[in-house]
């Protein structure tokens, strides 16, 4: 029997498995109760190390309330490596809790200007660091 290999799609299901279970403030532990494995298998699922079967997503954006669909966007707007680079940038972003943090919070500013000024602060704490940050305003 062939061994499956797991791929750039499976990484960004699990990525966005991850953001949407942070954003609905849902432990690894309670998600794997609902959808019946371990919280291991959560996490293997959300680093995208084993891959997730339609019916076990299907149980997953249940429980989230959110349409299977969700999982997959922004899979085909990787054409460019530069895109590319950028999705994923923003998917390993958004599956933290610290991500989840900040666009909740960014998202509650309705000040268009103020969520500029947001912006060009972290690209300040980043360009203080060392770490030469992309600028926000070309992704």
């Amino acid at each position: 029997m062939a061994s499956r290999r797991v791929g750039a799609v499976d990484i960004h299901v699990g990525r966005r498995v991850r953001a949407a279970r942070l954003a609905h403030r849902i432990s690894q532990e309670k998600l794997a109760e609902a959808v019946g494995v371990s919280f291991q298998q959560i996490q293997k699922y959300e680093k995208g190390v084993n891959r997730i079967g339609t019916g076990r997503l299907h149980a997953i954006a249940k429980l989230l309330q959110l349409p299977v669909t969700y999982f997959f966007e922004g899979v085909e707007k990787t054409h460019s490596k530069v895109s590319r680079d950028s999705m994923s940038a923003i998917t390993e972003a958004l599956s933290t809790s610290e991500g989840v943090r900040i666009a909740l919070a960014l998202s509650r500013i309705h000040d268009a200007e103020m969520r500029r000024r947001v912006a060009k602060l972290l690209e300040a704490l980043i360009d203080t660091e060392g770490k030469g940050a992309r600028s926000l305003s070309k992704v």
